[in-house]
């Protein structure tokens, strides 16, 4: 497809976002925060009326007792507990079908997902499975599960995904190995606990990651050029959130305030990206991720500043607001002056937390097909660049050690 056709392309994709935004709702949930917040949940829960509750979950979490210890509310409460732990990082369709069987098998009424995103993922893939005959693969795009999924709620262990407050999920097909997003209405948590006790013992490498994942959400929200609700004001809120307690997060892991500094960012990122999806970075990041296993977070710190480079233009005035709020320029300075200021600030705070330049999982020969599928992907997000195939593979170069 030429660049003229694909840019109007582009530019219809985004008339129609203009002319549905009136008739969409802006869905939020609600959100329990504070140290222990996770017990608040869980009486909530069970205050609710269900019968049985299936815990998705990884099996590390459950054997360090972090599972069991955000849950201890429930069996307080009575309600009876059924357990799948065996979700694994980039969950599959054989994942989501092996946690179905046991939400079946035990007569669940409700989801309650603990972990990272791996796990919110999954727990909302089952429960919209739970209540339809149709192949998941079929959901594949942007508010296609139309139909009404079993409860779900998320305790995240981790502050990065937002995935505690987005109606989407990430799913690897493991044949093709490529990734996809899953989404629909019914696939937003009803509530979350921010409880940052539960991240204490996040390692460093993975505070890190996630930390850079959440500020990819907040600024491709706050770049892009679909205009809806709360977008801009939750995309300041987590930048400046990841600017101040980040880098406190991953040195000092004990540090409670960074780390619920961290989990508030880590949500208001989400609400921006579940007002106004993603842009280029998660176009390259997915591809990454599905090709290599390149831990989400890392491939997208990976790919930040090059895309912010790519659009810095198109972008500048947002760019510019951006190193105001971080205190990096002052009002009055040249916007490109301040945008320059801003995508440097985003390359040091990522060296600050020991994120390499490159990655030396990525294959060169491999880059044609990146590009390609990273370009095809980018079509469906409101970016202010539309990226094209030469752009990729330019970033792709610059991330390949």
């Amino acid at each position: 497809m030429s660049l003229s056709i694909r840019s109007i392309r582009h530019r219809a994709f985004l008339a129609m976002l203009r002319v549905l935004t009136p008739f969409m709702g802006d869905a939020r949930n609600i959100a329990f925060a504070g140290p222990g917040c996770s017990r608040q949940l869980c009486q909530h829960i069970a205050s609710l009326g269900a019968t049985r509750l299936l815990v998705v979950t990884d099996k590390p979490l459950r054997d360090l007792g972090i599972a069991d210890q955000a849950t201890s509310a429930l069996a307080d409460a009575g309600l009876p507990v059924a357990w799948f732990d065996g979700v694994l990082p980039d969950p599959t369709y054989e994942q989501v079908e092996a946690g179905l069987a046991v939400l079946r098998a035990e007569q669940c009424d409700v989801v309650l997902a603990i972990g990272g995103g791996s796990a919110i993922d999954t727990a909302k893939m089952i429960a919209a499975c739970a209540t339809s005959s149709e192949d998941p693969r079929k959901w594949k795009g942007l508010g296609k599960v139309k139909h009404e999924a079993l409860p779900i709620y998320a305790i995240p262990t981790t502050a990065g995904t937002g995935s505690e407050v987005t109606s989407g999920a990430v799913v690897k097909d493991a044949a093709t190995q490529s990734k996809s997003i899953i989404s629909g209405p019914s696939m937003l948590p009803k509530a979350t606990a921010l409880d940052a006790q539960l991240m204490l013992g996040l390692p460093p490498h993975i505070t890190a990651a996630t930390g850079m994942d959440a500020l990819t959400h907040a600024i491709e929200a706050y770049i892009g050029v679909w205009e809806r609700g709360s977008r801009l004001e939750d995309g300041r809120i987590a930048v400046k959130l990841i600017f101040e307690h980040l880098v406190n997060a991953y040195q000092q892991g004990d540090d409670l305030a960074a780390r619920e500094g961290m989990a508030l960012a880590a949500y208001y990122a989400g609400m921006a990206i579940n007002l106004v999806s993603v842009g280029s970075v998660h176009a390259i990041a997915h591809q990454l991720g599905g090709k290599y296993g390149i831990p989400h977070g890392l491939a997208n710190a990976l790919v930040l500043p090059h895309v912010l480079e790519y659009c810095r233009e198109e972008a500048e005035s947002r760019l510019a607001e951006l190193a105001v709020v971080i205190g990096v320029g002052k009002q009055g300075e040249p916007a490109s002056q301040l945008a320059h200021k801003f995508i440097a600030e985003v390359r040091e705070l990522r060296t600050q937390v020991g994120i390499p330049d490159r990655s030396d999982l990525i294959q060169r020969g491999d880059h044609g097909e990146l590009a390609a599928a990273a370009a095809a992907e980018c079509m469906d997000y409101p970016v202010p660049r539309l990226l094209d195939e030469a752009g990729a593979l330019r970033i792709l170069d610059q991330i390949t050690a």
